[in-house]
Parts: C-alpha cells; sequence; structure tokens
C-alpha cells in the first residue's frame, strides 16, 4: 500500500507539473525560406529553450507564464527577439525569419576601377611584396603598377599614365592627404620614378576609374598609399648598391615608433663603367633623409608624422635636330614633404580622421643660357567621418582646402609670373546594403577655386551584386573636374576645369590563389587645354579641347597551379582620342598604346634559398607626327615596345638579401618617339632624332642587411 502512494503521489505531482508549462514550438527560416538548423531559442532571463532542426524547427517547454521575450541567435545572423504570452498549454509562434549580419568579412565589395595592394582585404590584386620583387620595377611604386591592368608603359617617362590619360591626370595621396609633386624632376628622355620608398606603406589603393568622391582632381585616376601603423620592433637596415647606398633605424615600443632613414645616390660610377646612349655632363644624383614615427592616443587613436627632404639634379647635352650642335641642360631640384594626420573612433560608432600636409618642389633648370626657376608648393587641411548607423547603411563626410602658390621667375630677365590659389570642397559618401550580397554606394563632391572663380559639382555611383560565392559583378559612374597643370595655368589664370565622365563595368572572380578579373570602360573628355604653337611655347590657351577612352582590361593571376610558383598576366586595349595641347583635331596621344601585355612570373627554390623572377612588358608603339608625311596629326607610329627583365634574389641568412636585376635584357632599342627640326634641309626633308632608352639594359646589384638585437628580425618580408 505504501508503494501504491508514493507511485500515486508521484504520478499526481508530474501530471500537475504537465498541466502547469507550456509546449513552445515553430519554425525559423533564412531570407531565401530555407530552414535554419542549429537556432538558439531561448526565453530570455531563463534556461528554457531548444535549438533548431534541420528543416529549422523547435519544440520545448517551459514553465514561465504571462509575458515574455523569444529569443532567437545563430551565428552570422542578427539576433532577433519576439515577445509572448504564455497563457496557454500551447503557443505555435508564427514562422521567424532571420536576417544574415552584414559585416567586413561577408560583406560584397565594390570592385568597379578598385584594384587593392594589402594583406588585409580579400579583394587583393597585389601585395605590398610584389611592388619590391617585380624585376621590371626596380623597387619602384609605379614601376609595379605598370603591370597592372588600365595602364600603359611609356619607358622614357617613368609616370603612371591610366587608360588613355596623361601622367598628369593621376592623383597621389599619402594616407588621404594629396601630395604635390610626388615624382622626381627629369631631363630629356631620362625616366622619373616616385620619391617615397615603397617600404613606407602597409598597402595601396589604386583606382582606373569611378573612384570615391573623397578624392578630386584627377581626370583618370587615384592612388592612395597608407604608411604603415606601429613598427613591431626595433631594428636597422642596411643597403648597399652599385648606385648608392642607405640606413634606416626603427625604433619601437608597444605605444610608439619612429623610424628615420638617409640615402645617397648617383650613377656617376655606374654610367662609367656601362655606355650610356645619352650624353651626360653629370650623371643624375641626389640625397634624401626621412622621418616616419607613430603613436597611440588614447584607446583608439593613431597620430602619425612624416617628413622628408632630398635635393638631387643632372646635366647631360640635347642634340638639336638637322644640326651638330648641343645644348646643355642643368636640372637641379630641392623638394620637402611634411604631413601629420590622426585617426580614433569616438562614441556611438563614429571614426574621425583630420590631416595636415605640405610640399615644397623648386627647380632651377638651365637650359643653354636661358635659367629658369619653378617653385611649386601645396597645403592640404583635411577632416573626414565616418558613421556606421546600422550594419547596412554607413556614410562619410569630408571638408578639404587647399592652398597652391606656383611661380616661374627667368632669372637673368627677373621676370616673374605666378598665381595663388584656394580650393575648397565638400564631400559626402553613402554606402547602402540591401543585403550582403547586393551593395549601392551614391557620393556627391562640390568645389571651388578662387583663381579659376569657378564651382563644379560631381556626382558619383556604384554598386556591386555577389554572383556566388568566388563571383561578382559591379558597375561604376561618376563625374571627375581636374583644373590644368602649372605650366598652363600660369599662363592664362582664367583656365577652367577639364571635365571627364566614367562608365565601368568590372567582373571579379577569385579563390584560394586565383585572381581573373574583366572590365570595360568608356570615358568622355570636355574641356580639355589646346593652345597654338609649340608645347614649349604655347600661346591662345583655351579650354576647348574634348576626346574620348574606351576598352576593356583583363587580368590573371594564380598562386596554385605550380608549386612555390606565382605569375600574373594582364592584357589591356585602349583606343582613346582627344584634342589636346597643339592638336587641332582628335588623334592618339603618343602615351596612349592601343595594346598593352605584361607578364610577371616569380620562382622560389628552397634549396638555394633563391627566388628568380621574370617580366615582360610589350605595347603596339607610340604614335608621333612625322612632317615628312603629310600635314596631318599624329600620322606615324614607333615600332612595338618590349622589354624583358630577370632577377635572382638570394638569401643566405633571413636578415641579409642579395638581389641582382636587368631590364631590356635581349637589348631590344626602342624608340618612344622622334624630334623633328623645325625646318626641312635642303633636300626638303625635316631631320629627325630619336627618343630612345638611357642605355639598351640597366643593372642593378644591392645588398640589404636587417639588424636587430634578437636576431628575429629578418628580410623575408621583403622578398
Amino acid at each position: 500500500m505504501k508503494t501504491k502512494a508514493i507511485l500515486f503521489i508521484y504520478f499526481l505531482l508530474l501530471n500537475g507539473a504537465t498541466f502547469g508549462q507550456t509546449v513552445v514550438s515553430g519554425k525559423v527560416l533564412d531570407e531565401k525560406g530555407l530552414g535554419l538548423p542549429g537556432v538558439n531559442v531561448f526565453i530570455k532571463g531563463s534556461y528554457d529553450g531548444a535549438s533548431s532542426t534541420i528543416d529549422g524547427i523547435f519544440k520545448f517547454s517551459t514553465s514561465e507564464k504571462d509575458f515574455q521575450i523569444m529569443v532567437f541567435q545563430f551565428l552570422g545572423y542578427k539576433t532577433k527577439e519576439l515577445a509572448i504570452s504564455l497563457s496557454e498549454n500551447t503557443l505555435e509562434l508564427p514562422t521567424i525569419i532571420l536576417t544574415e549580419e552584414i559585416t567586413e568579412m561577408n560583406a560584397v565589395t565594390i570592385s568597379a576601377g578598385a584594384m587593392e595592394a594589402s594583406d588585409e582585404s580579400k579583394s587583393v590584386i597585389l601585395r605590398p611584396l610584389d611592388i619590391v620583387t617585380t624585376p621590371s620595377a626596380m623597387g619602384d611604386i609605379m614601376g609595379a603598377f605598370q603591370t597592372l591592368p588600365g595602364t600603359s608603359t611609356v619607358g622614357n617617362d617613368g609616370r603612371l599614365f591610366v587608360r588613355g590619360g596623361d601622367a598628369s591626370e593621376v592623383g597621389i595621396y599619402i594616407d588621404g592627404m594629396k601630395v604635390g609633386n610626388a615624382y622626381g624632376t627629369t631631363a630629356g628622355n631620362v625616366p622619373t620614378r616616385t620619391r617615397f620608398n615603397p617600404n613606407l606603406f602597409k598597402g595601396t589603393f589604386f583606382s582606373t576609374g569611378g573612384y570615391s568622391a573623397e578624392y578630386g582632381q584627377a581626370l583618370s585616376s587615384a592612388l592612395a598609399l597608407n604608411t604603415k601603423d606601429l613598427s613591431i620592433r626595433s631594428q636597422g637596415d642596411l643597403s648597399l648598391m652599385t648606385i648608392g647606398g642607405g640606413y634606416s633605424h626603427t625604433l619601437a615600443n608597444e605605444k610608439q615608433s619612429i623610424t628615420a632613414s638617409a640615402n645617397y645616390f648617383n650613377l656617376g660610377p655606374y654610367q662609367g663603367l656601362i655606355k650610356q646612349e645619352i650624353d651626360f655632363e653629370a650623371a643624375p644624383n641626389g640625397w634624401d633623409v626621412e622621418l616616419a614615427a607613430q603613436k597611440k592616443l588614447g584607446k583608439n587613436g593613431l597620430l602619425k608624422v612624416m617628413a622628408r627632404t632630398e635635393s638631387g639634379g643632372m646635366s647631360l647635352w640635347q642634340p638639336l635636330p638637322g644640326t651638330d650642335r648641343k645644348v646643355l641642360v642643368d636640372l637641379k631640384n630641392d623638394y620637402s614633404y611634411l604631413q601629420a594626420n590622426w585617426r580614433t573612433i569616438l562614441k556611438n560608432d563614429w571614426t574621425v580622421f583630420t590631416g595636415i600636409s605640405y610640399s615644397k618642389n623648386l627647380d632651377n633648370i638651365a637650359y643653354d643660357s636661358l635659367m629658369v626657376e619653378r617653385s611649386n608648393e601645396l597645403l592640404h587641411l583635411k577632416g573626414t567621418s565616418i558613421k556606421d548607423f546600422t550594419d547596412q547603411l554607413s556614410a562619410k563626410f569630408g571638408v578639404e582646402h587647399f592652398i597652391h602658390p606656383f611661380s616661374e621667375t627667368l632669372v637673368k630677365e627677373g621676370w616673374v609670373r605666378n598665381y595663388k590659389d584656394h580650393e575648397s570642397y565638400l564631400f559626402t559618401e553613402w554606402d547602402f546594403y540591401l543585403n550582403k550580397d547586393l551593395v549601392f554606394r551614391g557620393g556627391l563632391r562640390a568645389g571651388t577655386s578662387s583663381v579659376s572663380k569657378e564651382n563644379w559639382l560631381d556626382p558619383r555611383f556604384s554598386v556591386a551584386y555577389q554572383l556566388n560565392e568566388k563571383g561578382k559583378l559591379s558597375f561604376a559612374a561618376g563625374s571627375f573636374h581636374q583644373l590644368p597643370i602649372e605650366n598652363f595655368r600660369v599662363l592664362n589664370t582664367n583656365l577652367q576645369n577639364s571635365e571627364s565622365n566614367h562608365l565601368i563595368l568590372n567582373y571579379l572572380f577569385s579563390k584560394e590563389g586565383f585572381t581573373f578579373r574583366a572590365e570595360t570602360f568608356y570615358k568622355s573628355y570636355d574641356q580639355l587645354v589646346t593652345f597654338d604653337g609649340l608645347p614649349d611655347n604655347p600661346e591662345e590657351l583655351k579650354n576647348e579641347g574634348s576626346g574620348f577612352a574606351k576598352g576593356i582590361d583583363f587580368f590573371f593571376r594564380d598562386r596554385q597551379t605550380f608549386k612555390n610558383t606565382d605569375y600574373w598576366i594582364t592584357y589591356s586595349f585602349v583606343d582613346s582620342k582627344r584634342s589636346f595641347n597643339q592638336f587641332q583635331n582628335q588623334v592618339q596621344p603618343s602615351f596612349a598604346p592601343k595594346h598593352n601585355l605584361s607578364i610577371v612570373v616569380k620562382h622560389f627554390i628552397v634549396p638555394l634559398k633563391s627566388q628568380l623572377g621574370a617580366s615582360f612588358a610589350y605595347n603596339d608603339g607610340y604614335t608621333f607626327t612625322n612632317p615628312n608625311l603629310d600635314n596631318s596629326e599624329m600620322n606615324s607610329k614607333t615600332k612595338s615596345f618590349q622589354n624583358l627583365s630577370l632577377s635572382w634574389s638570394y638569401l643566405p641568412k633571413p636578415n641579409l638579401i642579395i638581389h641582382l636585376a636587368c631590364t631590356n635584357v635581349l637589348g631590344r632599342d626602342n624608340v618612344f618617339g622622334y624630334t623633328f627640326s623645325p625646318k626641312s634641309n635642303s633636300q626638303g626633308i625635316f631631320e629627325s632624332i630619336p627618343q630612345g632608352q638611357v642605355a639598351p639594359r640597366f643593372l642593378f646589384l644591392g645588398i640589404f642587411l636587417t639588424l636587430s638585437k634578437d636576431k628575429t628580425a629578418n628580410n623575408l618580408n621583403n622578398l
């Protein structure tokens, strides 16, 4: 009897407990209507809940009563809460739809016109490492980017030419601040280089068009260089090269770091050993001193300061066509650059950036008996703020101001012409993610100039759609303005902005070890500067030129197929015509070859501790006007440009690299155009001199040694 009584009481209590509970059930689906398995479903503030099945179905019992909050949690999706009433024995909830959370890791990014070189982005085309190991680049940033789609190789210039545009139409920025005179000043057919060491930067963003509203005053392209944050260790870096040498020293701790460097180069000894095609009186030479410092401020703030000063020059004899006479061209250049910027994250998800930069370029040029002094300064003040209102909506706001003095002086005559411009800009850009696979971006940039007395507004728009896990489609369109180059503005300060409109369609396929990129584009030009006379003595400058550029690019990179081998192939077709400078009709510019091909291969041989590199560049030649044929403009074209470069990097120790490189190994006689005599000879022929290379080849040997107390610093990151 006692046992029966106990059992009776037990079942009575069990039955009472059952009647006191509510059975909650329902279903959880994703945005496509598919069941989500493993969703954590529970009543807030209790232990009652369950996980959904493979079909998204869940069911559990709870003794909670009255009004409660149900929580639905699943990794990668937004958490959802639902108010419920537990007044019945059963409660069947309506179907719950969870939306995927949009993060930097899973959201689609806009790739139309954009290429990144970083170690962080998932859409990387090149990495910082590639800039210093591309054989034809010789450690120059622009040399590496000339292997990317949309660019053209102009071998006697060295600057970056993008999609039918002149090199002056490329805006260059460091940490968001505009760099004035980013290239070294040069003379004759001696190609120039960028002034800054690629090892300063952790990544770059290169846009061939349709770029952000944050950047302006560039008709063709924007190149944004981002400097490194805090250095990870104290170390010294010594470089000994056939053209000079340098030393850099870094002091670092957890909160701050500073790097000081000094370099000297002189091509005189090298040119004394290897014959040059150009008659140098004094070989290119120069020195530079650079300082870069970083300091953490507060929890999220980072202050960066960079300063650089340099001086250099060269002297050469320039032949005159149709005569045996040569003219001495002497060039001396002094350059300084200073910038400071601060970035931090404030409360309520505001990211704030402020910066200031200043550059001054001073050229002293002597052409025969003519002496010219040219001074170009640029002061840039900038502030931006970014706000993530939700994971689907973010906005950027910015304001910037430029002060731009420029002057030219005929030293002997004492004649001076100059101007000082104040340019102000406001810009905003909004990103809206409809979902993780579809993003829209709209931007506006407004500007004004005190010298040209002009106001303008540039609307910009882009969209990207993730087709599948590895492929995406992007489209970009926009309007872009740029004031004429200083040499023209100082002759006519009434010159207005030139304008370009971009349309870009891009497809990007990317997976581990493989990247394929195809992009087609169309650009229109209006208000380009034209003038009477020749470029060295322009007259009657006006904004009457126009033109277009259209084409298609392909890029393929493979780091997977062949062991220890990395290669990429680029092909660009550009059909560009414009009326500009002295040309009265729309012509193909000399700096815009139609067909451009680049191949880069790097292979690491582990047993030999060596990396072998090869790069090949090709284009179908450069247009020029031959007065011996007819009176038409740009009526001729040079033979194709070809350049095979090889390199070998040897690591006898982790902190030591011996690097040997040679450009144009086959010694091809590349010609970039011709200089014609202004008058015909007795036979009625205009004599000419080819604009060729400085030398058939360029050989480089460098030894790079890294020194540190703990012996952990090495040069592997530079290979």
